[in-house]
């Protein structure tokens, strides 16, 4: 087992911070999930031992305790977004890394984002797996509120439930895992953390402005935070892999060599190494198809003439930002994406109401975007209705097929849409104006193809 060397930094407000800093390489600053910090117990538990070798240890691995957790200082006057911030800054500081990844999960994501922002030439690359980047809708789940009716009465057992949910009912780690849990923090620190810092902190609207590559990975099994959050994240963020787990963390044996596989994407492979290549990470599952689904099409118009005129760089950074349109656009309104085509999506409703809502906002955002920039995004989009088949994570069929033509049929900043999606949402205010007839590609019978008036 590994013991790692502990060493001190001093925050601007003379908070000692506990770091250890091993290996010789690119660094990667890795947060485990705030406040249960401590850098000496965790390579004691079974499971984190597992991710800090086989995955974070890839080269030079600095770890650290925020304050009041672990052996950093306890009991601290300040405990803000900008002191936890400031955290990160001493211990960088201290072990003089010029440039480093920064490896964050759940709560850890907040003072890991503001730092990232603020330091793009210091943060070259973000990992953040189960984030959880909005406090006070954190602590609104009713989850949450059970876990802290206990902590407001009973420590013991508030600690030895949260160690048993996080590593399983059954596991016989779990005794471990409460001790790391006790000792990682007390139980004022802990209502402290939660009800004086995350009830008040919420970087979401901050996450479209990381720069740098991103991975960000959910397990679907976690009771907390929902796999939704996830989706969220990585639909806010510009540059960015999402990669939805089967299972919880604790299930780590048969989830590392894809996480590691995935961290080669994002960072390189380790050097000096032959990596073994793994499946690619698997995306959002599509809505069910068990019975109707709203399937949407969108596609940027001219994204060839687009690459030819403006260079294979330029039109790359146009394209990233109508991925971020697109999915900041579902993640608000409920749709699943299928997949990307690099100049389009396909994603899934199952309300159909919600993906004509959506597409009125992507259209809306890709137009204030247009007014503020000289690289204009016309997108296109295509909707309709049917059941589609479901397999491997994709949805086929003569409703899919449907909804990519008449995508085809549409002009830049127009929304077309099937008649069977106009009858699905009569009577909710939606504005149509029938385009008539339209024989599409592939199909013998013509399609009533409706417009969504969405300017008006």
């Amino acid at each position: 087992m590994i013991e790692p060397r502990v060493q001190y930094a001093s925050t601007p407000d003379g908070v000692s911070i506990a770091y250890s800093d091993m290996g010789e390489g690119d660094a990667i600053f890795y947060m485990s999930g705030m406040p249960f910090n401590h850098i000496q117990l965790q390579w004691q538990l079974p499971q984190y031992q597992a991710w800090l070798e086989k995955v974070f240890l890839r080269g030079r691995l600095i770890q650290f305790d925020a304050r009041g957790s672990g052996l950093s200082d306890r009991n601290v006057a300040d405990i803000s977004l900008e002191a936890y911030v400031n955290d990160i800054e001493a211990v960088a500081n201290r072990v003089g890394v010029e440039r480093f990844t920064i490896a964050a999960a759940q709560a850890s994501v907040m003072p890991a984002t503001v730092y990232a922002i603020r330091n793009p030439e210091r943060v070259t690359h973000m990992y953040m797996w189960d984030p959880v980047p909005n406090g006070p809708e954190f602590m609104d789940l009713p989850q949450v509120k059970a876990f802290f009716s206990m902590l407001e009465h009973d420590w013991d057992m508030f600690a030895s439930t949260l160690a048993r949910a996080t590593g399983g009912w059954d596991n016989p780690e779990s005794p471990l895992f409460e001790k790391f849990v006790r000792e990682s923090v007390t139980q004022q620190d802990v209502k402290r953390f939660y009800f004086e810092f995350m009830a008040k902190t919420d970087v979401t609207p901050l996450l479209s402005q990381i720069t740098q590559p991103t991975l960000v990975t959910q397990h679907k099994g976690n009771p907390l935070p929902p796999p939704e959050t996830g989706r969220m994240v990585a639909s806010r963020i510009p540059n960015c892999e999402l990669m939805m787990m089967e299972g919880t963390w604790r299930d780590y044996a048969t989830q590392i060599p894809a996480v590691d596989a995935a961290l080669d994407r994002l960072l390189g492979p380790r050097k000096g190494e032959q990596r073994v290549a793994f499946p690619a990470p698997t995306a959002p599952r599509p809505a069910p198809a068990s019975g109707l689904v709203t399937i949407l099409f969108t596609d940027v118009e001219g994204s060839t003439e687009l690459t030819q005129r403006l260079g294979d760089v330029r039109a790359r950074e146009l394209f990233r930002e109508h991925e971020r349109i697109t999915r900041e656009a579902l993640a608000a309104h409920g749709g699943s994406e299928v997949k990307s085509m690099g100049d389009g999506f396909m994603a899934s409703f199952v309300s159909a109401t919600q993906a004509l809502e959506c597409a009125i906002a992507m259209e809306r955002a890709f137009a204030a975007h247009n007014e503020a920039s000289d690289s204009q995004l016309n997108i296109r989009i295509g909707l309709n209705t049917g059941e589609p088949i479901a397999e491997e994570e994709d949805l086929f069929g003569t409703a899919v097929i449907t909804a990519a033509r008449i995508a085809g049929q549409a002009k830049g900043g127009e929304i077309l849409a099937s008649n069977v999606v106009r009858e699905l949402v009569a009577g909710r205010g939606f504005a149509f104006a029938d385009r008539g007839e339209m024989v599409l590609r592939g199909f013998d019978d013509p399609v009533r193809v409706f417009e969504l008036r969405w300017r008006e």
